[in-house]
């Protein structure tokens, strides 16, 4: 469609958002300021770093935190189940249980456990565990994160364990060597209860990724762990996964009402409940922290738009009185300012991704550098930084970012459409 004579009362008739190739010429041409015009280009330079950069920040702290949630729970679910029924003592007909768990619509697999805190010595040094009794298939699960050793070792009679990669560095323990493990509900004698110490053989050693639980579990089979605590036959937790973790309180609630006095329901949710509203509390802050520097981004897009109109107004009068429409100058330097705007969000996309990708090597690299350690396993509970994007709040960054690059152009534009060419012009 042709410009319309600035004084022609059609000219405001609507317009094609597509640019004319006279529009998109002149937009080419502000987008490229010449020589004498360093300050508008170093200005528009500095506005597409800061989109970058904080889009970049964005993706980054966004996709480091679902990581790391996403992480917890994978690991925290494949090693605790999505839920524990816990009996309020012994779990009497815990085979009955077992088998209405199994029953439960919802409910993928359901397997007997037990879980007791106690202590564990080698060689003078003396550390906190938790001795987990474990089906055969269960012990199998482990596979996947076993560092040294055999698990096929694992057999009731046999007295041999796994341990967590980290106690038996704190034990100074290797495979081979034998570990005593320290129940004090021992046996009654005439002169009081003696604790019961018995030794077990370390046939494997495994690293889930969690150092609590690394630095904790002594892994057996049921029976040995029943003789242990002198339990006989009782078993006093189910362990139950479902078809869908994020709806375990929804498939189990029949069950936990059939179990009403006899014993709990605890999901995932619920053992984890601080950490994870601390970790989604945390990950809201940090968006909405974030997402005013992409603000300050677009504040700078404007600044920038704002100059070059000002230094352009003797051109944008000449464009006026050769016919251009005050719709067409508002479509160039809205076209500008988010093509600033779009320039700014692909770079920072990229270079998020890239630092996400090599992110590991970075830490250490920091760490080096610094000689602060970044990722404590101790605090961070994971051994190693982790990162999980998810592509809805990819583009949520994207339009977000767009959207403000957008806004920011309007004013400029509507400055630049205002021009008055007579006034402009009056004393050339």
């Amino acid at each position: 469609m042709r410009p319309l004579h600035p004084d022609n009362p059609k000219s405001c008739e609507v317009v094609p958002l597509i640019l004319s190739p006279f529009e998109w010429t002149i937009a080419k041409r502000y987008m490229l300021p010449g020589r004498g015009e360093a300050v508008i280009a170093l200005v528009a330079s500095i506005s597409i770093g800061v989109v970058m950069l904080s889009v970049a920040m964005l993706v980054i702290v966004m996709s480091v935190m679902n990581g790391f949630r996403a992480e917890l729970i994978d690991k925290i679910v494949g090693l605790n189940g999505h839920a524990i029924i816990q009996a309020y003592g012994e779990l009497e007909n815990w085979e009955q249980v077992l088998e209405d768990a199994r029953k439960t619509p919802g409910v993928t697999e359901a397997s007997p456990l037990i879980e007791q805190p106690l202590l564990a010595t080698f060689n003078g040094r003396v550390e906190a565990v938790l001795v987990r009794g474990n089906t055969p298939e269960d012990i199998a699960k482990l596979k996947a994160n076993l560092v040294a050793g055999d698990l096929g070792t694992l057999k009731p009679g046999n007295e041999n364990v796994a341990i967590g990669s980290r106690l038996a560095t704190n034990l100074g323990a290797r495979l081979g060597d034998t570990i005593t493990v320290i129940n004090p509900l021992g046996r009654a004698t005439p002169f009081g209860t003696v604790p019961r110490q018995v030794g077990y053989t370390v046939t494997a050693i495994f690293e889930i990724g969690i150092y609590d639980y690394d630095q904790a579990f002594i892994v057996m089979p049921i029976p040995n762990a029943q003789t242990l605590l002198l339990t006989g036959d009782s078993i006093d937790k189910i362990e139950v996964k479902t078809t869908d973790a994020e709806k375990v309180d929804q498939i189990l609630t029949p069950l936990a009402r059939k179990l009403q006095g006899q014993a709990v329901v605890y999901d995932w949710k619920a053992n984890n409940a601080s950490l994870f509203e601390a970790l989604q509390v945390e990950r809201v802050a940090m968006f909405f922290a974030l997402s005013i520097i992409v603000l300050v981004a677009a504040f700078n897009i404007l600044s920038s738009l704002v100059m070059l109109v000002r230094s352009k107004t003797r051109d944008i009068a000449i464009l006026r009185t050769m016919g251009a429409t005050r719709k067409s100058l508002l479509k160039i330097f809205v076209t500008t300012g988010s093509v600033i705007g779009a320039l700014g969000t692909a770079a920072g996309l990229a270079l998020g991704f890239v630092v996400l990708f090599f992110r590991q090597p970075i830490v250490r690299a920091i760490e080096i550098v610094t000689g602060q350690n970044l990722w404590d396993p101790q605090i961070r509970f994971l051994t190693e930084l982790p990162s999980r994007t998810d592509p809805f709040e990819i583009l949520l960054i994207c339009v977000m970012a767009m959207g403000l690059s957008f806004l920011a152009t309007l004013y400029p534009a509507y400055r630049a459409a205002s021009t008055d060419p007579v006034q402009v012009l009056r004393y050339e």
